[in-house]
């Protein structure tokens, strides 16, 4: 399947803002575009490029004073498959766990592992070992929060989502995310396109999503206690240790959103 997406974002700066992005398809998606998702600014301004350590594609630039507009379009080829389940994908001890995904078995500022500790293990703790305990937590946490747009707060923490049980997908993930963790699960945020294709409607405002991945079997595996069921379609932006890590847009200085839109479809060849 091909699938279009892209977005258009307004921001009504104070004063010339430096902004760091991470709006671009991740590298790891980068084989699958046929039209390359390049970043339009307006007006049009000098930006950089640059790998951040979580291997996102990121962009540095100046947003002058006043309305500043950034867009895309992009094409991307798709399988069409959902995400891909294996039940039987067993957990690591930690002794065995490669260097490179320790990081993601600590706490992180959206994902307060000292304060769910205990509650993670009274929860889980008699739970299967491996994907059937990565399940379970996505189980509890899709039934535990109540989701709503109106709901969004960019301060929210894991722990504040447990306690508040509301939320969007974001909230969802960290939970889970922070779960993961407290079980010795290595446990990893992304965000990116996720549409309505192969859904059924009503369908809400589209909107950039929020999942995660967790460690088993030697792998990577996408979980997404949001929806909780396999989707297709998904388009990875960018992973980290939790929203911090994978922020679409932070700026350095006073403004406001002025306009979001994100359209994410399935076309025509």
């Amino acid at each position: 399947m091909l699938i279009s997406f892209g977005f258009d974002i307004v921001y009504d700066c104070k004063q010339p803002t430096p902004m760091l992005l991470s709006l671009n398809v991740h590298a790891s998606r980068a084989a699958d575009l046929l039209v390359p998702d390049l970043l339009v600014t307006e007006p049009s301004v000098p930006r950089s490029a640059y790998h951040d350590g979580f291997g996102n594609w990121c962009t540095r630039l100046v947003a002058p004073a006043g309305l500043f507009k950034l867009s895309t379009r992009g094409v991307l080829k798709d399988s069409g498959a959902l995400d891909p389940v294996h039940p039987n994908a067993h957990q690591h001890d930690i002794a065995s766990l490669p260097e490179d995904v320790l990081v993601f078995l600590l706490g992180s500022r959206y994902c307060e592992t000292d304060l769910l500790m205990n509650t993670a293990w009274q929860l889980f703790g008699t739970t299967p070992l491996g994907w059937a305990r990565v399940q379970a937590i996505c189980d509890f946490v899709h039934t535990h929060i109540a989701f709503a747009y109106t709901d969004a707060r960019n301060t929210r923490t894991a722990f504040e989502a447990f306690n508040e049980r509301k939320g969007v997908c974001r909230d969802y993930a960290h939970l889970a995310v922070a779960f993961c963790r407290c079980m010795n699960i290595p446990a990893r945020y992304c965000a990116g396109y996720l549409g309505d294709m192969g859904v059924p409607p009503p369908y809400g405002p589209m909107d950039f999503a929020g999942w995660f991945e967790a460690y088993l079997d030697g792998a990577w595996h996408t979980f997404d206690p949001r929806n909780n069921i396999p989707r297709l379609g998904r388009v990875l932006m960018a992973r980290g240790r939790d929203a911090t890590d994978v922020a679409l847009t932070t700026s350095f200085g006073p403004n406001t959103l002025a306009s979001f839109q994100v359209y994410t479809d399935e076309v025509g060849a």
